[in-house]
């Protein structure tokens, strides 16, 4: 999505556009912004990209929604209950395998379901498996809001017992992303996009897609990168809440997707352009939840489902 300056007579009109591929085509979309660029550039990116997700994918989520929550009315809650324990562990070792922990899936299994501890395995990621779980329970099933206080808790939950100094709090030194040409924030901005981002949070959890809004809240929070480490596990934990919130399957984004993952995040970055991250993600998030939108046969309450979808009923 760029901004397009066009000349007409002695005047200057501005547009903004949107290029993708459509088929073996490629497709614009614009919108005119005014004679000038208007202060609030971003905001208007970024409701103009939500607009032209809804006319795009809207149907397609709105079926996958409407298919999910039928689904759930047909489950026992003892079947939600153990689709939300899979879930949990399939998320945790994803999200914390990202990030570079050792455990492998059937460990963590073990260790969240039975309490096995894998041997000669660090114990800080075993410690950091189990925080993930508890906090992640925690976050969709207790009626918190996102806000600064319960996000920052968050964080000092995961952390507290393994890295205890900066469990909680906002960095006070710059860092560097390894392997990424994008460079985060400098700590003396970190207070203001904080601010900032909590701010336009408000007004958006009513105005946004759901589904745009976790793709928008885990993008800018990992980007603004308030902490020395975990920020991806506690943007991607947050992502969840608003997909939960809002009624909709929750998303593991598998460590075998990494790649894509860590490309889609970079391109939106060093664009400056958050779009190319939401589209990577609603494409993403359509393809883990295939089962729902395609059913090869109607689905028995007493057969788990194939996919990992959240297994608990939304608020």
């Amino acid at each position: 999505m760029e901004v397009q300056a066009r000349r007409r007579g002695r005047e200057t009109y501005y547009y903004l556009v949107h290029s993708y591929r459509e088929g073996t085509g490629v497709r614009k979309a614009e919108r005119y912004i005014g004679r000038r660029i208007p202060p609030d550039l971003s905001s208007m990116k970024a409701q103009f990209g939500n607009e032209l997700v809804v006319e795009r994918w809207g149907s397609d989520l709105g079926r996958l929604r409407t298919r999910y929550h039928a689904e759930l009315e047909r489950m026992p809650p003892s079947i939600r209950e153990k689709e939300l324990e899979t879930f949990a562990v399939h998320f945790t070792y994803d999200s914390n395998r990202i990030e570079g922990s050792s455990l492998t899936l059937r460990e963590t299994a073990l260790l969240l379901d039975e309490g096995i501890t894998p041997r000669y395995r660090p114990l800080s990621d075993v410690r950091e498996s189990l925080a993930h779980r508890k906090v992640f329970i925690k976050a969709i099933t207790t009626p918190e809001i996102l806000d600064l206080p319960s996000f920052l808790a968050w964080h000092k939950a995961l952390f507290s017992e393994t890295k205890p100094e900066y469990a909680g709090l906002v960095r006070e030194h710059e860092v560097r992303i390894s392997g990424s040409r994008f460079v985060p924030p400098a700590a003396f901005e970190l207070d203001r996009l904080l601010s900032e981002f909590f701010d336009w949070l408000r007004p958006a959890w009513k105005s946004f897609h759901p589904v745009v809004l976790a793709a928008l809240v885990h993008r800018r929070l990992v980007t603004i990168h308030p902490f020395g480490d975990g920020n991806g596990r506690v943007t991607r934990i947050a992502m969840n809440f608003v997909l939960h919130r809002k009624g909709y399957p929750m998303l593991d984004i598998p460590y075998s997707r990494r790649a894509g993952y860590y490309r889609a995040l970079e391109r939106s970055q060093t664009a400056e352009d958050e779009f190319v991250f939401v589209r990577w993600f609603i494409k993403r998030y359509l393809a883990e939840h295939t089962r729902l939108l395609h059913p090869r046969s109607p689905v028995r309450s007493s057969k788990r489902p194939q996919t990992r979808t959240t297994p608990t009923a939304p608020h």
